[in-house]
């Protein structure tokens, strides 16, 4: 796996202040409780991304530009804002902050969207709802279960097989930023897609 090193680039409230696209780039979605900051920083491997004690603090695209070992610009991370607790949307499209849909459907450089479940709750309807959104507008997308550390074997065999049949898809990572279970195997995917992006 790549080593890389991970600044944090801006935050944007507004398509006009995205930064220029470049590199490929992997958006990060999920509900507000469901461990994306924690995510983030297992995989950066530093604390590049702010864990709240409040879900739902994030109202902008915060943007990582992650460099490997001779700091040439590789992959960018989009952490976007998340949904549920912090009353952004009753519908994904309609009621998420305006830039939110742009980026996500018009983004040259996106090139897989890792879209956050929390293995140990049920299938969501807001989740099952970007998913078919994402479809919708023909993006990539990955589907990560995280905290998966907090399930004994019966129990996430039992949780995963529920997320897949509600979610509608048979693809679904299960990690742990807690024991950095599946991390190697979400970098991988991660490099896979950016590849593909810059073929």
């Amino acid at each position: 796996m790549t080593r890389y090193t991970t600044r944090f680039l801006l935050s944007a409230m507004a398509a006009a202040h995205f930064p220029a696209p470049s590199v490929p780039e992997i958006a990060f979605l999920g509900r507000s409780n469901v461990g994306k900051s924690s995510l983030l920083n297992a995989l950066a491997g530093e604390k590049a991304a702010k864990v709240s004690s409040t879900p739902g603090r994030t109202r902008t695209i915060n943007f990582f530009l992650l460099s490997d070992e001779k700091q040439r610009p590789r992959v960018m991370f989009a952490d976007l804002p998340g949904y549920g607790f912090a009353k952004i949307s009753k519908s994904i499209s309609a009621e998420w902050p305006k830039f939110i849909e742009p980026y996500l459907q018009d983004r040259p450089t996106l090139s897989l969207c890792v879209c956050l479940v929390d293995s140990n709750v049920p299938p969501q309807p807001r989740d099952a709802q970007l998913l078919d959104w994402l479809r919708s507008v023909d993006r990539a997308f990955l589907v990560v279960a995280t905290k998966i550390d907090r399930l004994s074997g019966n129990e996430r065999t039992r949780n995963l097989a529920a997320l897949k049949k509600g979610l509608g898809t048979d693809d679904i990572l299960p990690v742990s930023a807690k024991t950095g279970a599946g991390l190697k195997e979400l970098w991988g995917r991660i490099e896979e897609a950016g590849a593909d992006e810059a073929s």
